[in-house]
């Protein structure tokens, strides 16, 4: 059995992250402020997680999720939590444009259109993870 990839140091730009989960910035070019949570613990579902580490979760989840609201001002935001492939605890924090690759389907889903997605260069990916970053730290301190 090979070793959890999600249990592994992170190969993604950490945004934020504390002694109970993470915030990761995924590299898909067409869908470039796409963020995962990850859980530090290996733990298999939801419903495993004592209900304070649940709200705990969530409370990390929707401050992504009012970040990259926040950011870039999207048409939409997907939450998901699959984890078939890897059975622990993350959850997919993605901005959706109705003109996205994918829009009305899911991201995993069949494409619909070319992607029109500009390629952002390396100082462009910098700024919005530093963005990014800075809403989800606001998000927190003003709890």
């Amino acid at each position: 059995m090979t070793a959890c990839p999600l249990c592994l140091p992170t190969p993604f730009e950490t945004l934020w992250a504390d002694d109970f989960c993470r915030v990761v910035l995924l590299n898909d070019a067409d869908y470039p402020a796409y963020c995962r949570v990850e859980l530090l613990a290996h733990v298999k579902e939801m419903s495993d997680l004592p209900p304070p580490e649940r709200a705990k979760m969530m409370k990390v989840v929707f401050a992504v999720e009012t970040a990259l609201r926040e950011v870039i001002q999207p048409d939409k935001i997907n939450l998901a939590s699959l984890g078939n492939k890897t059975p622990h605890i993350h959850w997919h924090v993605i901005p959706r444009f109705t003109q996205d690759k994918h829009f009305p389907n899911s991201h995993w889903g069949e494409a619909m259109r070319e992607s029109h997605q500009a390629q952002l260069s390396a100082e462009e990916k910098q700024l919005l993870a530093d963005k990014i970053k800075a809403y989800i730290q606001c998000a927190f301190s003003s709890t």
